[in-house]
């Protein structure tokens, strides 16, 4: 792996999701965790779901990170940015694929590390967090990362009953 495919920070390696991630992603993406995203899912569109994750990189050349215990190697979730719209910011986008690892700071922990390396790594100036109204924990995390409201943005049609944050990185 190139090195800036490869993050870490005190208690998380944050990589490229390959293969070996399948089993806890279809796990996650069955689950009701995936509801704030679309889900559940089957095991088929979990399949299709992590494969477009691994192709982004190569489209775009930047992606969401699996990120990782240091110690065992467990994945725990996925975070980083995409980018469906190339007019668009990037998105920031960040799960914990098991409620066992709920509440640790490993979200906090692995966002704080992206946002260094989109601002400082890939030289993003802004990017946005779209997050279901309904979803609190992962709002009350983009205004500790810093993101801000944007009462004005519209929820695109394929995440409705979304809001939009803001985050300035440089």
């Amino acid at each position: 792996m190139r090195r800036h495919d490869i993050l870490e920070t005190e208690r998380l390696v944050l990589r490229r999701p390959g293969a070996a991630d399948i089993a806890a992603y279809t796990a996650y993406c069955l689950s009701d965790r995936a509801r704030f995203v679309g889900g559940p899912f089957t095991e088929v569109q979990a399949f299709e779901k992590l494969a477009a994750m691994i192709g982004h990189w190569e489209l775009r050349g930047f992606g969401r990170f699996v990120f990782a215990h240091r110690d065992s190697g467990q994945p725990i979730g996925h975070a980083g940015a995409m980018q469906l719209i190339p007019d668009e910011p990037p998105e920031f986008t960040w799960t914990i694929w098991s409620g066992a690892d709920e509440g640790r700071g490993y979200a906090t922990e692995a966002c704080e590390a992206y946002r260094i390396h989109a601002s400082e790594g890939l030289g993003f100036a802004r990017m946005i967090a779209r997050i279901k109204l309904e979803n609190h924990a992962s709002r009350r995390l983009a205004e500790r990362l810093g993101g801000l409201l944007d009462e004005d943005a519209v929820a695109p049609e394929w995440y409705p009953g979304s809001v939009t944050y803001g985050f300035a990185l440089s």
